[in-house]
């Protein structure tokens, strides 16, 4: 059985310029799996770069509220919410609440540097 807490999972900042604690990560773990899993933070009133990702990308939002912009398309979006971002849409997320806006991130296949491209 593999079990990581995400408490143990040092933050970073990402690409996209939110912070990741990457929680299920192939390259670091010793699992294989198609996809890998970490956790954003978006602090309030902050925002993500626009970016593209070469993956297929879903977002679980897991506390806070916020702007998902994919495309030309923005949509509000708060906790419980569920968002499939498909592989090379120009993508990004402000968060609109009074804190952090927090979301589950799972990248198919694996994310990569080399595969997330910053659009700003």
């Amino acid at each position: 059985m593999f079990v990581k807490a995400t408490r143990d999972c040092p933050p970073w900042t990402a690409h996209d310029g939110c912070e990741i604690r990457e929680v299920f990560y192939p390259a670091h773990d010793s699992i294989e799996l198609p996809y890998s899993l970490a956790v954003a933070t978006v602090a309030h009133g902050e925002r993500t770069y626009r970016h593209r990702l070469q993956h297929d990308e879903v977002y679980y939002l897991l506390e806070g509220e916020g702007l998902m912009h994919l495309n030309t398309e923005t949509r509000p979006v708060s906790a419980g919410d569920a968002i499939l971002i498909p592989r090379g849409a120009e993508q990004w997320i402000e968060n609109t609440g009074s804190g952090d806006l927090r979301f589950v991130a799972l990248v198919s296949p694996p994310w990569t540097a080399a595969a997330d491209v910053r659009v700003e």
